[in-house]
């Protein structure tokens, strides 16, 4: 038996229904195909601007999305035996590089999720998590990681308006509609 939380619900000591498990995987999904609907869409004149005050550009940006998934996976499942795809390279990565890395970083951010579920609604400790600044339980996980992504995708856009290349309505109102995103969800 897990020990209780502030809520008295003892962690591992039920089974996830499979509603619960379906809900927190097509969040995850749904949130993985915002992020690559957004990076398939950036104008390709865009990728290479510079982002004022910082060495960074809207590729490295871009590309960042996929590697700080791929951290997450070496750091939270390498050790439960989850491979962390290979970086982008943050300097020449084109859009087709970052958009194909993000489907194997996204799968392996659901393998942690699963790992959680699997595990009694907790993602189980590694030696590699130092840092300590997210509770593992897999509510906190998710949300932690979609709004990593959705604090980039919106800076994505503003930086797209103030660079010149303002992104067209279909794309911008397309990332607050979910349902056209979630066709695994039914």
């Amino acid at each position: 038996m897990g020990r209780q939380d502030r809520h008295g619900v003892r962690s591992g000591s039920r089974p996830w229904s499979p509603l619960v498990r379906k809900t927190i995987i097509d969040a995850w999904r749904t949130n993985s195909a915002m992020t690559a609907f957004l990076i398939e869409r950036l104008p390709p004149a865009l990728w290479p601007e510079k982002i004022a005050d910082t060495r960074r550009t809207i590729r490295s940006l871009a590309g960042h999305l996929h590697n700080a998934r791929c951290r997450w996976i070496k750091t939270l499942g390498q050790e439960h035996g989850i491979s962390a795809p290979p970086f982008v390279d943050l300097h020449r990565a084109t859009p087709k590089q970052v958009l194909t890395a993000l489907k194997p970083s996204a799968r392996g951010i659901e393998a942690i999720l699963v790992l959680g579920l699997e595990a009694g609604g907790t993602v189980p400790p590694s030696k590699g998590y130092v840092w300590r600044n997210l509770p593992l339980d897999v509510g906190h996980v998710l949300t932690y990681f979609v709004a990593h992504e959705a604090h980039h995708r919106g800076q994505l856009v503003l930086l797209a308006r103030q660079l010149g290349h303002r992104l067209p309505n279909e794309t911008t109102n397309g990332l607050w509609w979910w349902m056209g995103r979630s066709d695994h969800v039914r």
